[in-house]
């Protein structure tokens, strides 16, 4: 492809791997971030531009990174005729608002878990006092940005719950203005995604597990995301109870991107718990490494809807994220004593295959650690294997040297039981 001119919007410097990665593909590319904690994520690795909107007419392309409100913006630039890589103000809202989201897919013909929609700490308790059972509470809105407050519970008779609302009520009603008591399923969680082009899915899909407690063996609190592993395959029996059935809302809609829907899987079904309208991080630097054409290429025929299907690796990839204090905790002081501006260094500096950016800047040529998070890089490989993939992954991060980083060890191995229980239940079978 001929050098194009790419511009890439972004709320809080969430797509800096990919805009760098465009970059070196040898393209023209400008970076918007809107977030002043953030703005000095990706410098020295990509051009800034301070006002997006003074450059769209510069832009062969554009591309949003989340939603936040960014899904109108996209939305009215491509009626103008522009190439755009984003959502609509519908598709933000199945994210945001997680009852539209289960209603959307309750219209669709999805299979739902039952829920109930609260703006009352006392009314939950009341209801879980009434119905004793496992739940989970999931905040909407922006609070649920805020991981740590979803919260699974174990107990049957929901005792867990109640403490926890009253927690919330006496510390969190500012922020938790409306929230959702799920009925708690059990199960093997699994994602099913794929790129829509404006008008259709573009194949292969992408089934992924995510890991998000913060230590290995899933224990800890809840983090944005501690790694992923992934295949490609081509339309099976979850995405077509699921995804599949949105198709004609999303091509009403001319969604052009990447959405996912999480799943808990058993011998009884399937059970959808919420949309991701967007790129998931670091899910999109994950598949940039398994996707066989450069990335620029791919995101310029996506947004002009000319891409139908791509040629991807086979078997397993994986993406593991390195971490500093205070993550994944917002603690300003703590970042600021022991991680902003901490350099990053590589035992082998001409050895960076696999290594992805995050909250990292240059600065004459010296990598460190930018923003305000603890988020610094994503270390993916692959392999015919899962066990290969994992060996790959993990020689990659002891490459790297950063003062008080941590990562979890573990990514890829719940594989080994869960993939039996997925095809026992004949759930991943191409159809």
């Amino acid at each position: 492809m001929e050098k194009k001119k790419f511009l890439f919007v972004s709320y809080d410097a969430l797509i800096n791997d990919i805009a760098w990665q465009v970059c070196k593909e040898g393209h023209d590319v400008k970076y918007f971030i809107k977030d002043e904690a953030a703005k000095d994520i990706a410098d020295g690795f990509v051009p800034k531009t301070s006002d997006w909107t003074q450059d769209i007419e510069w832009a062969d392309v554009i591309i949003f990174d989340d939603v936040l409100g960014f899904g109108h913006c996209a939305q009215e630039l491509r009626l103008k005729g522009k190439r755009v890589v984003g959502g609509t103000a519908y598709t933000d809202r199945l994210e945001d608002d997680r009852t539209f989201g289960q209603q959307e897919m309750k219209s669709a013909g999805i299979n739902i878990i039952p829920f109930m929609e609260f703006a009352s700490f006392d009314d939950a308790i009341a209801y879980v006092q009434a119905n004793p059972a496992r739940y989970v509470i999931k905040p909407s809105g922006e609070a649920q940005n805020i991981k740590r407050l979803l919260f699974v519970g174990e107990e049957e008779d929901g005792k867990d719950i109640i403490q926890v609302l009253e927690a919330y009520k006496k510390a969190w009603f500012n922020e938790i203005k409306v929230f959702q008591l799920q009925k708690r399923m059990s199960g093997v969680e699994v994602a099913v995604g794929a790129f829509f082009n404006g008008s259709e899915f573009v194949f292969p899909i992408n089934i992924n597990f995510e890991h998000k407690k913060l230590f290995p063996g899933n224990i800890g609190p809840s983090t944005g995301e501690m790694g992923t592993f992934m295949y490609w395959s081509g339309e099976n029996k979850i995405f077509n109870a699921t995804l599949k059935k949105m198709e004609k809302k999303l091509a009403e809609e001319h969604y052009t991107g990447y959405i996912d829907i999480n799943c808990i899987v058993n011998a009884q079904g399937i059970y959808p718990l919420e949309f991701t309208a967007r790129f998931g991080y670091p899910t999109i630097s994950i598949q940039q490494e398994g996707i066989l054409m450069p990335i620029s290429e791919f995101l310029f025929q996506l947004a002009e809807g000319s891409l139908t299907q791509f040629k991807c690796r086979r078997g397993f990839q994986i993406g593991v994220r390195v971490v500093v204090p205070p993550y994944p905790f917002n603690d300003q002081n703590t970042f600021q004593a022991q991680s902003k501006n901490a350099a990053i260094l590589f035992k082998k500096a001409d050895n960076l295959e696999g290594v992805h950016i995050e909250d990292v800047k240059k600065v004459n040529e010296q990598w460190l650690i930018a923003g305000n998070t603890g988020v610094v890089l994503v270390v993916c490989a692959w392999g015919q294997t899962m066990k290969q993939a994992q060996n790959q992954v993990y020689n990659r991060i002891n490459n790297i040297i950063i003062p008080s980083m941590y990562y979890r060890t573990d990514i890829g191995t719940r594989w080994y039981d869960d993939s039996d229980r997925l095809h026992a239940w004949g759930y991943l079978r191409e159809v």
